[in-house]
């Protein structure tokens, strides 16, 4: 039965365990507003980006000329797992969400005789597939002193993926993030990004089945010029999607830390006045038993 200075230390230990989650509660959800707007304003550009390319890379076909970054390399033994997670925890499953994901591509890969190589973006990935994958890690980003995740920060990822490739390092890039659909929700996705995989938006094949396009250079050379720019833009949309993802998630789980810290309190506060009321009791039985034996 702990005494009463420890519950009381105790509520009190719990009760500034709360300041703190409260505070980053509302740190998170100032800072979601501009992550969400960020994400949001660049699926646009994303989405008119990759119909653009699509259509490119349908009059390409599987032409000879079309670029390595289209048509791959002819072989997938060499895989490349780009790994996205924050740099922070306190999030919830968010970090290990996407690292699982990662984990069962990893896992699948290797059981098929394939070679994995990692790459990973954000401390939190790297902790997570240290201990099964650490043998498989190539590289690593650090992002934890860029306060606001830019295109020149994409641009960067990018060229070290670029250069790996051109390097025949590896065949097949696989990029992995998480989605932000809402506060509450954040989904982990896998994306292939190299040889680029680019499908058509629903509603843009009807207009491009009437719509016949003359391009000067040709295909393959504004496809050459493109393909580095899409892989990219790929990154930098996972980058932002995950910067939204990752405050909504801390936002969420703060709150729930917030709300089960005050529940804690209450329980501790009643089981402090159910000890404090026994110990009255029990002196007030001491002077009634002594003033009677006199």
């Amino acid at each position: 039965m702990p005494s009463l200075k420890d519950l009381k230390n105790r509520i009190e230990s719990v009760k500034s365990t709360r300041k703190i989650t409260k505070a980053m509660q509302m740190v998170a959800a100032a800072k979601l507003r501009r992550a969400q707007e960020s994400a949001e304003m660049a699926r646009p550009y994303a989405e008119r980006f990759n119909a653009v390319m699509a259509q490119l890379a349908a009059s390409v076909g599987d032409s000879e000329n079309a670029p390595p970054l289209l048509r791959g390399t002819g072989s997938d033994n060499v895989h490349l797992l780009i790994v996205m997670t924050a740099e922070r925890g306190l999030c919830g499953g968010f970090n290990a969400n996407i690292a699982k994901l990662a984990k069962a591509e990893a896992s699948k890969l290797l059981e098929q005789g394939k070679t994995v190589k990692i790459l990973t973006v954000g401390k939190k990935g790297r902790e997570a597939m240290k201990r099964d994958f650490s043998d498989h890690f190539i590289d690593h980003v650090d992002l934890s002193e860029v306060k606001y995740v830019g295109y020149a920060d994409a641009q960067s990822i990018a060229k070290n993926v670029l250069d790996r490739f051109d390097n025949g390092e590896f065949d097949v890039a696989q990029m992995f993030y998480s989605q932000f659909k809402n506060v509450m929700t954040q989904t982990p996705t896998a994306q292939q990004i190299i040889p680029a995989s680019y499908e058509t938006p629903e509603g843009e094949e009807a207009t491009a089945t009437g719509t016949v396009y003359d391009y000067e250079p040709d295909e393959e050379a504004i496809l050459a010029d493109l393909l580095p720019r899409g892989v990219a833009t790929a990154i930098f949309s996972g980058l932002l999607e995950n910067g939204a993802g990752e405050m909504g998630a801390r936002m969420t789980a703060m709150d729930n830390a917030t709300r089960n810290a005050g529940e804690m309190i209450d329980k501790l506060t009643v089981q402090y006045n159910r000890s404090r009321q026994a110990v009255i009791t029990n002196e007030l039985i001491e002077i009634i038993s002594g003033a009677e034996a006199l």
